[in-house]
């Protein structure tokens, strides 16, 4: 199957991890028909600060884990659950789980680079103050092919889109959460430039803007193509953004301008 129906839900963030879950509920009872994925947002369970993570951290299996992959099997979709903290061992992880249709987990990315940036006049921030970074590069199997996992701060770095080609994905999913400093400078230029360089599809989640928030989340939830081109993108609100992409436009691309099969590994080291 290479036709694959993209829903990204771009959702305001409680500090009620119930009332986020009960939102969420709504939202997937809202779908277009025929939906088959959904993205969600980078930690969509709780507020974007530093000290909330090991307070609403979870183990794997427990109650948040355990609504996402019932509300995968109650819809039929295929569901990356954006991230959550996940508690494991006395370490705090920015985990995403994604859950196919009968609500069975089928990959797990704790996100490998953290966000620790000083922005002069701008974004100050540190994960590392309660997070442990992933050491693993996830590409994982689903009914449409190879689908690359990662979050956020992890599209600044190359070579984890670059090795996600490598291993046959054709479609990349970021659970991220911009904000104002870096989200007009940055967002849209990343997503376009890693879809550009690996000719495949790139689908970023993020929250909606909320101003009353400490952290001020960019929005504009986006799908790139393989041509690095934006196919879809919401704005800072709350909102859907739904949109069926075609998986063989990679190879198509590839073929007319073959950027991967052109190049020079040998001279790179």
């Amino acid at each position: 199957m290479n036709r694959v129906n993209l829903a990204l839900l771009q959702m305001k963030v409680e500090s009620d991890v119930e009332a986020n879950l009960t939102k969420l509920a709504e939202r997937l009872g809202q779908l277009p028909q025929g939906t088959d994925l959904v993205v969600l947002p980078e930690m969509f369970v709780c507020p974007y600060e530093t000290p909330n993570f090991p307070r609403y951290a979870q183990t794997r299996g427990e109650a948040v884990w355990q609504r996402l992959s019932d509300l995968a099997r109650q819809h039929g979709i295929w569901l990356c659950a954006g991230s959550v903290p996940e508690l494991d061992g006395g370490k705090v992880y920015n985990t995403s789980y994604v859950f196919d249709r009968s609500g069975r987990e089928v990959a797990r990315h704790r996100k490998v680079h953290l966000f620790d940036v000083n922005v002069p006049g701008g974004i100050c921030f540190r994960e590392s103050d309660t997070l442990t970074p992933g050491d693993e590069i996830t590409v994982f199997d689903s009914e449409f092919g190879k689908i690359g996992l990662m979050i956020c701060f992890d599209i600044r770095f190359p070579e984890q889109t670059r090795i996600m080609a490598e291993r046959g994905a054709r479609l990349v999913l970021v659970p991220a959460a911009f904000n104002l400093t870096t989200g007009p400078a940055h967002w849209d230029l990343s997503f376009r430039a890693r879809a550009l360089d690996n000719q495949l599809f790139l689908a970023g989640c993020s929250p909606a803007r909320d101003l009353t928030a400490s952290y001020h989340a960019y929005g504009h939830s986006l799908i790139t193509g393989p041509w690095g081109d934006i196919r879809a993108q919401l704005d800072e609100t709350e909102g859907m953004l739904s949109a069926a992409i075609d998986l063989d436009d990679c190879e198509a691309i590839r073929q007319g301008l073959p950027l991967l099969r052109s190049r020079r590994p040998e001279l790179y080291r």
